[in-house]
């Protein structure tokens, strides 16, 4: 199934696997990879040294075309720009949106630039700057997201920008590929459906609390860090929803003080973090300590198994998600379905 999507990045296939923190490691990605689709490589959560050993594992896995997400506002933004630049990466993957100058960099370098938005405002922003295709995240979409369904949001975007448009947030299936194609996307991206596999790296026991939730077990919060940030309602969420400002920034200071050990920061340091991710909103105490932790807070869940102590990021899809493939199977099946639903269609 040839799109622009297939097009611009290699792949065999317009489906993209997103680049989930802690989840999207070298197995899923080679393996989403392998099976056709667009692996992206998590790296907000990587040291520079862990991402080029990452790179080379993922090399080391298959051939096929894959790709990294950066986070934009990183302080060392530049010199992991550098090291895709330097291992050839074929795709670079931005969260929040690059300035000109890494894009230029990039593209000159022969690096399709994609970037992540979530307003048709920033699409076209990152468009003019020259940006090849951009990811439009619904408010479907697990994590951070906004309040825009995607079947609203992705014809605006798809109307005012001329560089393909990849649909994401509240896609798991064929169909849902056959209708963004339909909206004019050029492809879909999907986080949960692909965290929800054999080759995801999750431990099997929070997997079975995705598999078990049911769409009012996923909500949108803004106790955690002053985003709305949708998520399984987990015990700490529970805890941070039911509290007032003190019983929050209590709760928050034990699990900060839990997480400063893991992650070696001060309290001053992780005060002075907190404070960065405001990006201009009004935070209170609880939500700036937990903003410092947040990617802590995530590894709690999906790589030490602790979902009491942490967050589970989590689309609504996984309210439909029954199953555990293989992205090969994954991927193959999701082809089958789009066929099928192709050929379903009235002439």
């Amino acid at each position: 199934m040839a799109t622009a999507l297939t097009a611009l990045t290699g792949v065999r296939y317009p489906i993209v696997q997103t680049g989930m923190g802690w989840v999207a490691g070298p197995r899923l990605v080679s393996a989403a990879a392998q099976a056709g689709a667009l692996g992206i490589l998590a790296s907000a959560t990587m040291t520079t040294g862990q991402l080029r050993a990452a790179i080379g594992e993922v090399r080391s896995r298959t051939d096929r075309p894959f790709g990294v997400n950066l986070r934009a506002d990183a302080g060392d933004a530049a010199e992991r720009v550098g090291i895709l630049v330097a291992e050839k990466v074929r795709v670079a993957s931005f969260a929040l949106a690059p300035s000109r100058e890494l894009i230029t960099r990039l593209k000159d370098a022969g690096v399709v630039v994609i970037c992540s938005v979530g307003a048709r405002r920033h699409a076209e922003k990152v468009a003019a700057w020259g940006a090849d295709a951009v990811i439009v995240q619904g408010g479907e979409g697990g994590g951070h997201t906004g309040s825009v369904a995607t079947t609203v949001l992705l014809p605006q975007v798809v109307d005012a920008v001329d560089i393909p448009v990849i649909a994401a947030g509240g896609f798991f299936d064929g169909r849902g590929l056959v209708a963004a194609l339909a909206y004019g996307a050029a492809g879909i991206a999907m986080g949960t459906r692909f965290l929800l596999t054999s080759d995801s790296t999750v431990p099997s026991a929070v997997q079975a609390r995705y598999l078990a939730a049911q769409a009012a077990d996923i909500t949108v919060t803004r106790k955690v860090d002053g985003l709305p940030h949708r998520m399984l309602r987990s015990e700490l969420v529970e805890a941070l929803e039911r509290s007032g400002r003190a019983a929050a920034l209590l709760t928050a200071v034990r699990h900060a003080a839990s997480f400063r050990k893991l992650s070696g920061l001060s309290w001053a340091q992780m005060v002075r973090d907190g404070l960065a991710m405001r990006h201009g909103r009004e935070l209170t105490w609880s939500q700036v300590l937990l903003a410092a932790n947040t990617p802590m807070l995530l590894k709690a869940s999906m790589v030490d198994g602790r979902t009491d102590l942490g967050v589970m990021a989590s689309g609504q899809v996984a309210g439909v998600i029954e199953d555990l493939p293989s992205c090969a199977e994954l991927v193959e099946r999701l082809m089958a379905e789009a066929h099928e639903a192709l050929a379903a269609l009235p002439r």
